[in-house]
């Protein structure tokens, strides 16, 4: 099978999942870990993802056991990303909690995988001329068209169609889910809130709730300006907000913020980001391909956070109310927990 690039770049590779051709938009992930958890992030919907680590698949996929009707390993019920570029597959695999092999898995849920790319001419390429789009195909050039996940709203597709309430506390938490992990879920419920999830474009001022958390999800912000207009809502409540990644991106654009895309995104578990005024740096899980332009804030807001390695913003928040967002993973599965304690902090608020 190849992998075509919309720049007219091939490269031949092998299959190891479905055998079906697909396109999206090409981007890559350096994490050395966490491909269960990367392929079911809805935030990586209209995606074909390279992983930078050239070894994948050797301990396998965990079962889709669940707890309070949740799942305790991966980050939603399906695989989000339209097809996997890794290096060496690895089909022997060995780990204690796992039970079947990334490609047989990769199968069930009919997603394609090609191994034996240079995934580092690759990711050097990507890094230098931006994402672009591209597809795996199998015999003709012309078996599938090439997809811009751009030109849709992604937000719609992956988010819940109806209110899921999850009951585990007195205190009211509205989970606004623009493509949530489940591990934002599940650290929620550890922290006894009564957690009431709903749809992106739900109007949840209608709930009587003690805080606002917006999730993280894939795509353009662009496409939610209902979600926006809801948030400014919101504010004048002077009930806590907290945002993660997209929610960084909804609150920043509710604060008069705007928001471009990057040219190849951060899809990592080591980026580096400093909170603004200090000396005190987090090394974060990040998953984003688009960023906040902080230079259009309302003069009541501030950057919380700045990418150490190119400067980019990673959260704001208000100067006297309590409003903030980040723009990376708090969560962080798989990754650091070094910010988890955001979450501990924004139930203390309610």
């Amino acid at each position: 099978m190849r992998l075509i690039l919309e720049n007219g770049m091939v490269f031949q590779g092998k299959s190891f999942g479905a055998e079906k051709a697909t396109s999206g938009e090409v981007v890559f992930n350096t994490a050395m870990v966490g491909y269960p958890e990367s392929l079911t992030d809805p935030s990586y919907e209209g995606q074909i993802l390279t992983l930078t680590y050239p070894i994948i698949g050797n301990y396998g996929v965990p079962a889709n056991s669940k707890t309070n009707g949740i799942s305790d390993f991966f980050e939603s019920d399906r695989i989000y990303v339209r097809g996997l570029i890794v290096q060496d597959y690895s089909y022997e695999y060995s780990h204690w909690n796992a039970v079947k092999s990334l490609g047989d898995w990769m199968k069930e849920e009919n997603i394609p995988g090609i191994y034996g790319i240079d995934t580092r001419m690759l990711t050097k390429i990507l890094r230098e001329k931006g994402s672009m789009l591209g597809k795996i195909v199998y015999d003709d050039e012309e078996e599938v068209e090439y997809y811009d996940p751009a030109g849709e709203n992604l937000v719609a597709k992956v988010s819940c169609k109806e209110v899921i309430e999850y009951n585990h506390g007195a205190k009211k938490v509205v989970l606004v889910d623009c493509g949530v992990k489940l591990s934002i879920i599940r650290e929620l419920i550890k922290l006894k809130v009564d957690l009431i999830r709903v749809p992106w474009d739900y109007d949840f001022n209608q709930i009587q709730y003690d805080g606002l958390l917006i999730s993280n999800g894939p795509g353009n912000p662009d496409y939610c300006e209902i979600t926006v207009d809801r948030i400014r809502e919101a504010m004048k409540l002077d009930k806590p907000i907290f945002g993660i990644c997209l929610g960084n991106h909804l609150l920043s654009k509710a604060a008069g913020a705007k928001i471009y895309k990057m040219k190849y995104g951060h899809r990592s578990l080591n980026q580096p980001v400093r909170k603004v005024g200090t000396n005190i740096c987090y090394i974060t899980s990040q998953n984003h391909g688009y960023v906040v332009d902080q230079d259009f804030l309302g003069e009541d807001w501030e950057p919380y956070f700045i990418n150490m390695n190119d400067g980019t913003n990673e959260g704001i928040r208000h100067k006297t109310k309590p409003f903030s967002s980040v723009q990376f993973h708090p969560e962080a599965a798989a990754g650091p927990t070094d910010t988890k304690f955001f979450f501990h902090d924004f139930v203390k608020m309610l």
